[in-house]
C-alpha cells in the first residue's frame, strides 16, 4: 500500500533504506564499436524476462533531445552501457534482439523519442513512473518510488549533467548503471500493487498509449515563451523578439547547443526594448558586449533590422490568436454558464480522484474537460453519456478513463440545480 504523506509532506510511515552505491556486477565498459554492439546484442539475447531501459540526454546543454548514453539491463545477461554517437549506424543487431521485448522505463515518454531515432522501439512497454501515479503513490520520482517499494536508496546527482561530455566520468557511468539496476524488480512490485487495486488493465492501456504516441507536436509560436516577454507592449518590439528568437533557434539547431547558451532570453528582451540601430549600440547592451556575442553582432543586428522593416500588417499581435477556448480564469465574467459547468466537472473529477486514488490529470486530460464544458451542445432528449464519451474518445481518452469518468460527469452536468 502506498505510504501517505503527513501535513509536512513527509511519509507517515518511515522507510528504512539500503544505499545502492554500485552495480552488483560492477560498471561495464561503454560500448563504442560495431563489434561491441554485436557482442552486447548476443549477451542480451541470452537473458530472460523484460529489458530495463534508460537513456541520458544533455538537456540544457544541447539543442537536440538525442540520447548520449543508453543503459540496458536484462536478468541473466547483465548491464550494457551504449554510446549511441559512434555506434548510431551499427545498431541493427541490437534492435533485432531488443525490439521484440517488453521494455521497462521510468517516465518513458522522456526517452522513447530519442531511442526511436536510433531505431530502438519496444514491442510492449511498462512505465514504472506512470504505474506509481495510477497506484496512488504520493511521490513517483525514481529514487522515491524505489525507496518506497524496494527499500533501496538511489543517490541522485548526475541527471542534469552534460551527457555529451566525452569521455564520461566513471562516477557518471556508475550512476547510469544504477538507474537500470532495480527497474525490473520495481516493475514486479508495481504490477503486484496495481493488481491488488484492480488497476492492471488501466495501466496496460496507458502504457500502450505512450508506446504509440510518438513525439509531441511542436507548439505554435514557441518564441512567445521567451522569459519576460510580457514586458513588451509594442508590436514592433515584439517582432524584434520573434526575429532574435528565430535567429537564435536556427544557430542553436545548426550547432546543437541549447538556445539559452547561444543567447539568454534576458538579452533578447533587452535588445527588443532598446531597438539598437548600430553595432555599437547593440554591443553597449548587457551580454551583447561580451567576446562571444561580439562575433555574432551582425547576425543579431540583421534580425533587428528585419523586424524594423516589416510592414504593419505583418507585425505579430500583442496576444496570440486563440485556437480554442479562452483561459478558464476568464470565463466567469463573460461566460458564466460555461464557468459553472467547468466548476461542476472539476468538482466531480476531484471527488472521483480521491475515491480511486488516481491524480485528476491522469483520470482524463484537463484540456478535454475544458473543451467539453466550453463546447457543450446537448439538447433535450440527447444521450449525454454518449455525447461526452464521443468527445473524450475523439480527444484520445482511453477506454478505462471513459468508463470511469463519463457516467459521473453526465450525471453531474445534468443534475437539477
Amino acid at each position: 500500500m502506498p505510504a501517505q504523506n503527513d501535513e509536512d509532506g513527509q511519509n507517515s510511515a518511515s522507510v528504512t533504506t539500503v544505499p545502492l552505491l554500485e552495480p552488483r556486477d560492477g560498471v561495464p565498459e561503454v560500448v563504442t564499436t560495431a563489434r561491441g554492439v554485436a557482442d552486447a546484442a548476443a549477451m542480451l539475447a541470452q537473458g530472460h524476462g523484460p529489458l530495463a531501459v534508460d537513456a541520458e540526454r544533455a538537456s540544457g546543454y544541447r539543442y537536440s533531445a538525442r540520447a548520449y548514453l543508453v543503459q540496458l539491463r536484462r536478468e541473466g545477461a547483465g548491464t550494457v552501457l551504449l554510446d549511441p554517437i559512434p555506434t548510431r549506424d551499427d545498431l541493427a543487431p541490437l534492435a533485432e534482439v531488443i525490439n521484440d521485448l517488453e521494455w521497462v522505463l521510468h517516465s518513458a515518454d522522456q526517452d522513447l523519442p530519442g531511442l526511436a531515432e536510433l531505431g530502438l522501439r519496444p514491442a510492449t512497454l511498462y512505465d514504472t513512473e506512470l504505474a506509481g501515479r495510477l497506484a496512488g503513490f504520493p511521490r513517483v520520482g525514481l529514487a522515491a518510488i524505489v525507496a518506497e517499494t524496494l527499500g533501496l536508496e538511489l543517490r541522485k546527482g548526475h541527471g542534469a549533467a552534460d551527457w555529451s561530455t566525452r569521455p564520461l566520468p566513471e562516477s557518471w557511468l556508475n550512476y547510469a548503471a544504477l538507474d537500470v539496476e532495480p527497474l525490473v524488480e520495481l516493475r514486479e512490485a508495481m504490477a503486484r500493487e496495481l493488481e491488488r487495486q484492480n488497476k492492471t488493465e488501466w495501466a496496460a492501456q496507458e502504457f500502450e498509449h505512450i508506446r504509440l504516441a510518438g513525439p509531441p507536436a511542436p507548439k505554435p509560436d514557441r518564441w512567445r515563451r521567451t522569459s519576460k516577454i510580457h514586458a513588451i507592449k509594442d508590436r514592433r518590439r515584439l517582432a524584434i523578439v520573434r526575429e532574435l528568437w528565430t535567429t537564435r533557434d536556427e544557430i542553436a539547431a545548426r550547432r546543437d547547443i541549447a538556445p539559452g547558451r547561444i543567447l539568454p532570453d534576458s538579452a533578447i528582451i533587452a535588445a527588443a526594448e532598446a531597438s539598437p540601430a548600430t553595432v555599437e549600440q547593440l554591443q553597449a547592451l548587457p551580454v551583447f558586449g561580451g567576446p562571444r556575442q561580439r562575433r555574432s553582432s551582425r547576425a543579431w543586428l540583421n534580425a533587428i533590422e528585419r523586424a524594423r522593416a516589416l510592414p504593419e500588417d505583418r507585425l505579430p499581435p500583442l496576444t496570440p490568436p486563440l485556437t480554442g477556448p479562452p483561459p478558464a480564469g476568464r470565463w466567469s465574467r463573460h461566460h458564466p454558464a460555461e464557468a459553472e459547468r467547468l466548476a461542476v466537472a472539476r468538482g466531480e473529477l476531484t471527488a472521483l480522484s480521491e475515491e480511486v486514488a488516481v491524480p485528476v490529470e491522469n483520470l482524463v486530460s484537463p484540456e478535454l474537460v475544458r473543451r467539453l464544458c466550453w463546447d457543450w451542445d446537448v439538447a433535450a432528449g440527447d444521450d449525454v453519456e454518449e455525447y461526452i464519451g464521443g468527445r473524450f474518445a475523439e480527444g484520445g481518452a482511453r477506454p478505462w478513463q471513459c468508463e470511469l469518468t463519463v457516467p459521473r460527469l453526465a450525471k453531474a452536468l445534468t443534475a437539477e440545480k
